[in-house]
């Protein structure tokens, strides 16, 4: 038999929750409150690795747990008398809270998911006593205000983990994943099988890192390190990430063109392209403890001129490729400005963690307010809501028919399970999972509540009993592949069963009732979100996909810099989502693809680019084209991809390729407007054409005859 290894971080953080836990179980005792095992378990479930996120998990709670018991206070005098509408009004609460706490998807939303199953937890055990309602809801904001505060104490102050490390770390791996992407853009290996896979497992490894950075982020401000203070440059740089992402995407896009179009990349725009690229991602982190280094004012003028330069290279060639250079050379030039912009807001988080005051650089556009960022699901989060509310109905309605004294241990275990695992698209599988580890920890707790409490006469004897099976599960607890399982098996099966001891229930026939509680609630959750709530990992991804079709298909009513940079950050989230839903349905979702998501990412990006100078184009051609991709997106089959789709609307092909000859060189919107504006004017209009003409219309070639003028086709 082997036995486990520890490391010596995970011996350490194990060591100090259960120094945490000892301390809020002194602490409960010594005030006199009636389940001093509430500050012990709440001492543990606030614990994590990093310091930061202790913090901002004792503030949720706390806070979550003071809105919880609100609700309790409320309900249960008014209700106790019908039971029936008791249990109606408790799911619904528990429903409305999950269902705050779904469209949330940060951290934060812990607050609410506990709010909700916290007036459960006081509500049901107090329907018997309801007149001590307001000493029950009391002593428990007191036992987990203790555990908290005693919690965050010990994280902070003994050998606390920085957040730093692991936040500095998933920056810098995003900012070598972009430029991973940059210089593999122009290589040979990217025009061949091999190389696109590459490309592509770089990009959805991008999406993945933004996602994971965002909601990471939500820490900082609580970090005990000087991390909290660039908590402002964090967030921008999420943001500009997401922004040059549509730009680098459109960049590779107008390369393959550029390949399918002559047959081999252009030997000056494989030189001027690649060198401006590879520069750009040499100014970034190469690696750790490399410094970031913003390119100087005059270099990022020429590298900006390269870029200009480009579309001007081939006056000789077709009109195809003349558009296809100029829609390069605009996404190019833009993708140098926003790189610029993460490597200075990279160079500023430095100097913050230094200690060195450093100016943030003008923001170029407002960044978007995170909850306007990430996906929310409103249907899928109503649906979980409404299967917590079910189960917890059923298990009540079980508790009340039959008058069983364990029937209360069984409504609570649903609302908590129910709620718990309400984000994933199965969630039965996990519920089971704990059920398993509840079940296999029944023997733990029966020695402990059974056997061993009985003999504890002081707080050292308890530590004596407690800290085998404590600090061997908190080492677990450290762990995220065994975190669920020690969790299961420390606070269900341990601590939850201890917890019997508070009120001297320490007999068999309490324990046996409590535990059958238990394991019925978890499995009535199971149950319940099988037949009612889960889903499929293909079916979630069709639903994220099928959200970016209808936001592209509602006309646009503000068109800025700010709107598309706030729907580049959606569409990347919900990339960042696809990807693990792709690769649990075995690789393929039919109908789905990280790529098409990323062609809906530049699609959008083209139409804010497109509303903002449509009057630009001759004879209503803006408004009309606009017009048209967003009937295409409403109508949009449900099982096909955009391109497919695109396919039975041969005339938004038209009227696109008519808009671009207009805007081309020659044509009756080229010369309109003098000076330079007007001409940058007329390249973002005529690059945000060329994107729409790709993405939409990829295999279409550019028709030889000129297209019929809109008064001869009337």
């Amino acid at each position: 038999m082997t036995l486990p290894r520890f490391s010596a971080a995970e011996m350490v953080f194990s060591a100090k929750c259960f120094a945490a836990a000892m301390l809020a179980m002194a602490v409960a005792s010594l005030a006199g409150l009636p389940r001093p095992f509430w500050a012990l378990m709440t001492a543990y479930i606030v614990a994590n690795p990093l310091a930061g996120a202790v913090r901002s998990k004792a503030v949720f709670r706390l806070a979550g747990t003071l809105l919880g018991c609100a609700a309790a206070l409320l309900l249960v005098p008014a209700l106790v008398d019908v039971p029936e509408l008791l249990t109606l009004a408790l799911a619904l609460w528990v429903a409305l809270c999950l269902f705050v706490s779904l469209l949330d998807r940060t951290p934060r939303s812990y607050l609410f998911m506990l709010a909700g199953y916290s007036a459960a937890l006081i509500g049901f055990p107090a329907v018997g006593a309801p007149l001590g309602i307001f000493e029950t809801a009391s002593a428990r904001v007191e036992e987990i205000a203790i555990g908290i505060v005693c919690g965050t104490l010990v994280h902070s102050l003994v050998l606390p983990v920085s957040l730093r490390p692991t936040l500095v770390g998933l920056m810098d791996r995003t900012l070598a994943d972009a430029g991973a992407w940059l210089r593999g853009m122009v290589q040979p290996a990217a025009a061949t099988a091999d190389g696109a896979a590459g490309l592509q497992a770089a990009r959805r490894k991008l999406a993945g890192d933004i996602s994971q950075l965002r909601v990471m982020a939500t820490h900082v401000p609580f970090d005990t390190s000087h991390l909290k203070w660039t908590a402002s440059a964090i967030r921008a740089l999420q943001h500009e990430v997401a922004a040059l992402t549509p730009f680098a995407s459109a960049v590779d896009d107008r390369l393959q063109a550029l390949r399918d179009a002559e047959g081999r990349l252009p030997a000056d725009v494989e030189q001027v392209v690649g060198g401006v690229l590879a520069r750009l991602a040499d100014s970034g982190r190469a690696a750790p403890g490399t410094p970031a280094a913003p390119l100087a004012d005059a270099e990022l003028a020429g590298l900006r001129a390269a870029a200009r330069a480009v579309a001007d290279a081939a006056p000789q060639a077709d009109a195809w490729t003349r558009a296809l250079r100029i829609g390069l050379a605009v996404r190019l030039e833009e993708l140098v400005d926003a790189w610029q912009a993460c490597v200075q807001l990279r160079q500023r988080i430095d100097a913050g963690l230094a200690g060195r005051p450093s100016a943030l650089p003008a923001d170029r556009h407002a960044a978007p307010a995170a909850r306007n960022v990430l996906h929310r699901d409103v249907g899928m989060a109503a649906w979980s809501a409404l299967a917590a509310a079910l189960a917890i109905c059923l298990c009540a309605a079980f508790w009340i028919l039959t008058g069983w004294p364990g029937g209360a241990a069984m409504a609570m275990m649903a609302a908590v399970f129910c709620s718990f695992f309400a984000g994933m698209d199965d969630p039965a599988p996990s519920i089971y999972g704990f059920l398993k580890a509840l079940l296999m920890s029944l023997p733990l707790g029966a020695l402990y509540v059974l056997v061993l409490m009985p003999l504890v006469v002081d707080l050292p004897t308890l530590a004596l009993v407690c800290a085998p099976a404590f600090l061997v599960l908190g080492c677990y607890l450290a762990r995220p592949a065994t975190f669920m399982k020690a969790m299961a098996l420390l606070l269900s099966g341990v601590i939850g069963t201890l917890s019997l001891y508070d009120t001297g229930q320490a007999d068999f026939a309490g324990f046996a009732n409590a535990m059958v509680g238990q394991v019925l609630g978890v499995a009535a959750a199971a149950v319940v979100t099988a037949l009612v709530r889960s889903v499929s990992a293909g079916w979630g991804a069709r639903r994220i996909q099928r959200t970016t079709w209808r936001e592209l298909g509602r006309p646009l009513r503000q068109a800025d810099a700010a709107q598309a940079r706030l729907h580049a950050a959606r569409v990347l989230d919900r990339i960042g989502l696809l990807a693990p839903r792709i690769a649990q349905a075995g690789g393929t979702v039919d109908g789905v693809s990280a790529d098409d998501a990323l062609v809906d990412l530049r699609i959008g990006t083209d139409l804010h680019a497109l509303r903002r100078d449509a009057a630009l184009l001759p004879g209503g051609l803006g408004p009309d084209i606009l017009a048209r991709v967003a009937r295409l997106f409403r109508e949009h089959p449900a099982q096909r991809t955009t391109g497919q789709a695109a396919q039975d609307q041969p005339a938004l092909a038209e009227r696109i390729d008519e808009a671009l000859r207009a805007l081309l060189p020659g044509g009756a919107a080229a010369d309109a407007g003098p000076g330079p504006e007007a001409d940058a004017d007329r390249r973002r209009t005529l690059a945000a054409l060329v994107g729409l003409r790709r993405n939409l219309y990829p295999a279409r070639p550019w028709p030889a005859a000129p297209l019929a003028t809109q008064e001869a086709r009337a």
